[in-house]
This record gives structure tokens, sequence and C-alpha cells, in this order.
């Protein structure tokens, strides 16, 4: 084998005893007695063989002097120490290991055959630079530092790893230049220092082989495993992200501090504000053994008094060498039957602690009686530091996810604005610090193009009154028998006239459904009919199993509501699919140019969009910006109404859908009403924008009784002439891409309360085609083809 285990190496090694052979001659020659002639008698061992003094390059050629070598050593391996020091012969940076000291030699042998010992987290590269960095400041005088702990990562007996610092003496060694080494010059130097990372640049100057290294090293290990474990947990902990896998590093870490194999490691979390234990809820991956099939428990209901006393209240280590006979002591104990039922043996609970608030309990359990106890659970002081600010800081990281969550879900602040409301955060946040007072400024948002635009679920509001009048019909028909059969067997005065009544409320039904009908029958089911039947229950009636049955039908997934459930679906469906058309679509209209963001479900989904400077400060703002907005949304609302046509005749309800866009020309600003916790337009001419908002569905085609919205058709309603120019181009655009029909109306829009001279374009939808995933054209695209805004 060749000593040399890395083909890079500037290094040409030659294990060689040199050093050590001119000390014995000293030695030999004071002839001071027996000193002297035990350094003669090895010098005359030594002698018939020059490679000791020359150099070896073979690992034979070691093998085959090593009791001579032994015996060279001896001052430096003394026998005495051989079971205490774990230490061999190597050469720097290299797997070569031998005249190993006996512990050494049990240590390795514990790993197994299979074990390949190498220096941990240390490649070629280092291997090769370190190497030259020992020439440069041995020959060259320079102080390149390039020392840091290494360690031998070794398995014992059981499989525990155990890691163990790695020290060389490299006093007898020698290092001298080839012929064939260049010479550096301090440009050289100055080049080198600048570029670790360059290897070819080093093997420029230091050539494989260009360097003698001769002598041997001392390599002396010791256990750091606590240490490094430390280390290594307070590395992985606190680069940890939220949610990030942690257990198998901690359990590992665990293992090797207590030097037991099979331990497990659990948690269980504190919640302070409802007195509850509940599993991990930054990570429910990591197991709770302290909980009942992982369920939230109260803190002293169920679960040991004495035990969560002293972690909850005296915050002290708590721990049991021997569960099995600490249950015998005290067999009621619920804590004790838990983990004797998951196989435990002896534990450890500590309590997680921050700033005086308990996070929760660490557990430490084992499936062997007295591994852990009351001594070794001191271990647990240090890595707790480290322990509790990991948990700390993946609460507070799941605090973060959750308002997100909260942001995202349930207000309206959008992530193109919400680096204003942070600033006026941290404005506050700061004045508070400095003991300031600074109130809150409203959030607002100047010269902004608005946009709107809906898709509205046409004939909902009929649908579902019919629905209602289909369950309630069915609701009073099965009824009414039930009520008749309880005649001559239960003694109540209004049987006949709840019997007529009820046949009033069927005919209602039928005819028609007023706002109010639904809400009266059932108030006068709950008020005189209800009762009646309960109080049957209560008698010898025949009918039980009837009045059973319809109890039954009336709960809220029973069949007396399933015509509702049906439309509810029917809404659900469509408003989930086109909520999501549109989700999806903005995040690559937020990549053109960040706008304001925000939609509403209804019957149907309605969407608000504001762009301008003001919004993305950071991004220089331009009219086409605008015109590419208004271009997505037309093709936006055509996807959506294509995905409804393809989904419609799966729903339980074929309901149609009509479109509409509202078009607002002129800019105008936007506030955050912090009452209302939402986005409003700011000024009395702005809210004109709102009234045709509201109002704008419903209305007809001027002279006609014809609704301005209509299935098949887009219909764009504006103002003025450049607008109608505008958004024709835009259609002519879209037809050739086969989005839109040729059939174009222009029509006038019925004067509504308070808002006259509207128009409206309405354009039919391509329906021809096979559903899409379909790129979005841009505006400059548009101008590319030819087609221009005469404006």
């Amino acid at each position: 084998m060749n000593l040399k285990p890395f083909a890079d190496s500037p290094f040409q090694i030659r294990i060689s005893f040199h050093a050590l052979i001119d000390r014995l001659k000293e030695q030999a020659a004071l002839n001071n007695g027996a000193r002297s002639a035990l350094a003669q008698e090895i010098l005359n061992e030594v002698a018939p063989y020059p490679e000791l003094i020359e150099g070896m390059t073979d690992a034979a050629q070691i093998e085959a002097h090593a009791g001579l070598i032994k015996r060279l050593t001896a001052d430096i391996f003394p026998e005495v120490l051989t079971n205490n020091e774990i230490k061999a012969i190597t050469v720097p940076f290299q797997e070569l290991l031998f005249n190993q000291s006996a512990r050494l030699q049990k240590i390795l042998e514990e790993a197994g055959d299979a074990f390949d010992i190498t220096i941990r987290d240390f490649t070629d590269h280092q291997i090769y630079v370190n190497s030259c960095c020992i020439v440069l400041n041995e020959f060259y005088g320079t102080s390149f530092n390039f020392s840091r702990p290494w360690f031998y990562d070794i398995p014992d007996a059981r499989g525990v790893m155990k890691y163990y610092r790695i020290l060389y003496n490299a006093d007898f060694m020698d290092i001298e230049p080839t012929p064939d080494a260049p010479v550096l010059t301090p440009a050289d130097i100055e080049l080198l220092r600048d570029n670790y990372n360059d290897l070819a640049l080093w093997k420029k100057y230091f050539p494989e082989g260009s360097w003698i290294l001769k002598g041997f090293a001392i390599i002396n290990l010791f256990d750091a495993t606590v240490e490094n474990a430390v280390s290594s947990l307070k590395g992985t902990l606190l680069g940890a992200g939220y949610g990030a896998d942690l257990r198998t590093t901690v359990i590992e870490v665990f293992r090797s501090i207590y030097k037991l194999p099979e331990l497990r490691v659990g948690f269980t979390s504190f919640n302070d504000s409802e007195n509850t234990f509940s599993k991990a809820t930054f990570n429910p991956e990591i197991k709770s053994f302290l909980l009942a099939d992982d369920t939230e428990e109260q803190c002293f209901d169920d679960i040991c008094v004495r035990w969560l006393v002293q972690l909850v209240e005296e915050r002290t280590y708590f721990a049991v060498s021997d569960i099995p006979k600490f249950l015998q002591e005290e067999p009621e104990n619920i804590m004790a039957q838990r983990f004797v039922n998951q196989g435990i043996q002896s534990m450890i609970l500590a309590p997680v602690v921050k700033n005086g608030h308990l996070l929760g309990i660490i557990e430490l359990v084992s499936s062997h009686v007295g591994e852990l106890n009351s001594i070794n659970a001191n271990q647990l002081e240090i890595v707790m530091p480290y322990i509790t600010d990991t948990i700390d800081k993946q609460y507070t990281n799941m605090q973060n996810q959750v308002q997100a969550l909260i942001q995202d879900e349930y207000t309206t602040i959008h992530p193109s604005v919400y680096w204003k409301f942070k600033k006026e955060a941290i404005k506050y946040l700061n004045s508070r610090a400095q003991k300031k007072t600074y109130t809150l400024k409203e959030v607002s948002f100047h010269d902004v193009y608005p946009l709107y635009g809906q898709i509205d679920i046409k004939g909902s509001s009929d649908t579902r009154n019919f629905s209602v009048q289909l369950d309630l019909q069915e609701q009073l028909t099965a009824l009414i028998p039930i009520v008749e059969h309880l005649k001559g067997q239960i003694n109540d005065s209004n049987l006949e006239q709840n019997i007529r009544n009820l046949q009033e409320l069927v005919m209602d039904v039928q005819s028609s459904l007023r706002a109010d009908t639904e809400q009266h029958i059932q108030n006068y089911l709950e008020t005189h009919i209800n009762p009646l039947l309960r109080e049957a229950c209560d008698l010898p009636v025949r009918d039980k199993a009837a009045i059973d049955r319809y109890f039954a039908r009336t709960d809220k997934q029973g069949d007396f509501h399933q015509h509702r459930r049906k439309y509810e679906t029917t809404v659900s469906l469509i408003n989930e699919k086109m909520a999501h058309l549109l989700d999806r679509a903005q995040l690559q209209a937020q990549e053109a140019y960040p706008h304001y963001f925000e939609r509403f479900k209804t019957d149907g989904i309605e969407h608000n969009l504001y762009i301008g400077a003001s919004i993305a400060p950071g991004k220089p703002f331009d009219i086409n910006y605008l015109y590419n907005l208004r271009l997505w949304q037309i093709q936006v609302l055509c996807e959506m109404e294509l995905e409804h046509r393809f989904m419609r005749d799966s729903l339980p309800y074929p309901l149609d859908v009509t479109s509409m866009i509202l078009v607002f020309n002129l800019p105008m600003s936007i506030r955050f009403r912090m009452d209302e916790k939402r986005f409003d337009v700011d000024g009395t001419y702005n809210a004109r924008f709102e009234i045709v908002k509201k109002r704008i569905d419903k209305a007809f085609v001027k002279g006609t009784t014809d609704r301005l919205t209509t299935v098949g058709k887009l219909t764009i309603v504006y103002s003025n002439h450049d607008e109608e120019v505008e958004y024709l181009n835009y259609i002519r655009f879209l037809q050739t891409k086969n989005m839109l029909e040729s059939e174009v109306e222009l029509v006038d829009v019925e004067d509504l309360q308070g808002v006259s001279g509207l128009k409206a374009i309405r354009v039919k939808i391509c329906y021809n085609t096979s559903l899409p995933v379909r790129k979005f054209y841009t505006y400059t695209e548009l101008v590319q083809e030819g087609t221009t805004l005469a404006m």
C-alpha cells in the first residue's frame, strides 16, 4: 500500500526515525551507564536497516519493522500508559495509523472491520492547501492560520457514535524541497493568500511531489464526545428553520451524551393560557410519551399531580430509574402506567423554561431499568440552554407563520402593500422603544388606477329558493302522516288544528316562497310540532320509529336538507374553481408589475385591482403596465368562463355564470380604513366608482328588459369614447387568438340612481377550444402585432 492516500499531495512521504536515532546516538555517546547502554543496544538493532533512517514508503516495510519501531519509540509510547492514552504514529492529514496504544487498538476493534477511519469533513482540496501552508509557514516565514478542530467519529461496540479530537505532534518531521520545487516570490505568496479556493493555482506553485516530508508524527486523541455533541447540537438547533426535522439529530446527540444506543427523546408542549399539554405544535413528528395517544390534556386533570408540580411549578427535573417498581408502590399513578404500557423502564422529564414561561417538557426514556436516573439527569444542564433557545425559536417562528396565515386568509393586507404597513409599524415600535408618543397613521396610496371585475352565478337566488321549496315540501309532506297517526294515541286538543296548519303550509310552499317563509315554518315546527313529537316518544305510541326517522332526516346532513346542500355545493364548487384560477393567474400578473389585489366570494367572485407608482415606489411606473393589466383581466375572465363551461354539466345544479368588467380611466386614491380593516376609495368623486360597482350587475340595457350581463358574453362597462377605443383594440387582438368571437355589441346602459351615461361592450366568448393551461398575452405582444391604441 502506498503511504500517500491522496494522489494529488504536494509531498513525497517518507516514514523515517532519523530524529530519534540521532538522539539515541547522543545518549550512547554520553557513556553514562544503563541509559547509554540501552541506547547503544537499540542502535545495534537498527544498524542493519538503513530504511529506518532514509525513510520508508511502503506499508509492508513498516509492518516488518513493527517490533523495532516499538523499541525505538518506547520513551514516547510508555507501556505503563498504553491502556490510558489514545495515540499512534502517523503523518498529518493521512489515514495511516501504526504503533497504536492498546486503548486505540481496542477502540478500532470495537468499531468493526467495516469501519473506515477518516477525518470528519476534510476534503482533498483542504488537505492539499493545508499541506502547502505548512511549507509556506516553515520555509517562507508566513503565519497562515489554517488550524481548526479535527475529529474522528468512531462508533463503539454498541453502535453509539463517539467523537475524538485529533492533536498532532510534528516534532519528529522534516520538510525539504526537491529540485523541482518552484521558488516563490512575495507576489506569488500574496496571490495564493487571496485564492484559497483556486486549487489549480496552488498546484501550479506546489506541484505534486515537489516537497519531501520525512519523519513521523504522533497523533493523540481524546474523547470529546460530550463537548462535540453539545457543539453539534448547538449548531444544528440554532440553524434550524421553522418546522425543521430535528428529531434524528437530537436523538443522536443525546445518545452520545448518555452513551445509550436505545435512548428515545420526546417532547410535550405546554399552553399556559389554557393550562393544557399537547404535542409539539411546531413539529407534529416529535413523539409525546407523556400524553395518551398524543391527545391534548388538561394539566392536572388525569395525570400525576406530584410529578407535574415538580415540573410545572418548581421547574426542576423529575427522574425515575425503575418505573415498574414505582408503579407497584403507586398503582394509581396514571403517568407511570402510561410509561410501562410503552415499554419504558426509566425516564427523565425536564422542564423547558424561557423568560419564566414553561414552554414544555422534554422527555428522555429508556427501555432498561436504571439507565436514566437522578444522577445522570444533571447532564442535561449542558444542553438545556440550547434546547430551550431552539424550542423558543420554533414557537416564535410558528407564531410568525400563524400571523402570516391570518394575514393571507383573514385580512386584506396584500403583499404588494405590506411594505407600507411594515414601515408604519417600525416607526411606531421605534417611538415606543424611545418612550415617545406616536399615533399610527392611516395607510393610503395616491394616483392609482382601479380595475374591477366579477363573474356572477346566474339565477343563484332563484335556485336557492327552489331548493328550499323542495326541502320544505318533502319535510312537511313526510310530517303530516306522522302527526295524523297520533290521533287517538295522545290527548292533545290542538292536534287537529296543527294538522290543518301543516296542510296550509304545504300549499304556501308549493305556490311561492317569501323572504320569511323558511324562518316562519321552522319557528312553527320548533314551537308546536317538535314538542308534540318528543312528548309522544315518552308515551306508548306505535310510531316511535317513524318519529325517530323524521328527526334524523331534519339534521343538516339529513334528507330534508339535500336540495339546499346541492345548491350550496354547487356555489362552493364554482367559487372555489374560479378563485383558484384567479389566484393562480395573479402570480403572473404580479411579476409584470406589483399591484394591489383583493377578491371576494359571494354568489360568484368579485375582484379589485389597483396599480400605480405609489404601490411599488421601487419600480418605475409606465402607463403600459396599466394596459397590460387590463388585457390580462379580460383573458382571466375568459379562462374562468371556459373552465366553468367544462365543469357545468358535472355540477349538482347546472348553473350558468356571467362576467363583467367595469372601466374607470382616472387615477384615484385608496385608504385603509382602520375601523373596517379594509381598503376603500378616498374622496367624494372617487366614491362614484364604488356606487357603480354596487349597482351595475343588476342593470338593464337601456330601453329594453334585457339584463346587461348575459350568459356566454363578456360585458365591459365604460364611460367615454377613449375607453371604448382602448377595449375594442383589446377585443380585436384577442379575437385573433381565438379567445373571443367576432360578435360584438355596443349598448347603452340604463340610468342608475345617481349615475347616468354609462355604455357597454358585449362580446361573445369563444368556447370552441379544449380546456387549456393558457399563457397570457401581454400588451407588448399586442403592440408588436400592429394593434395600437388610438386614444
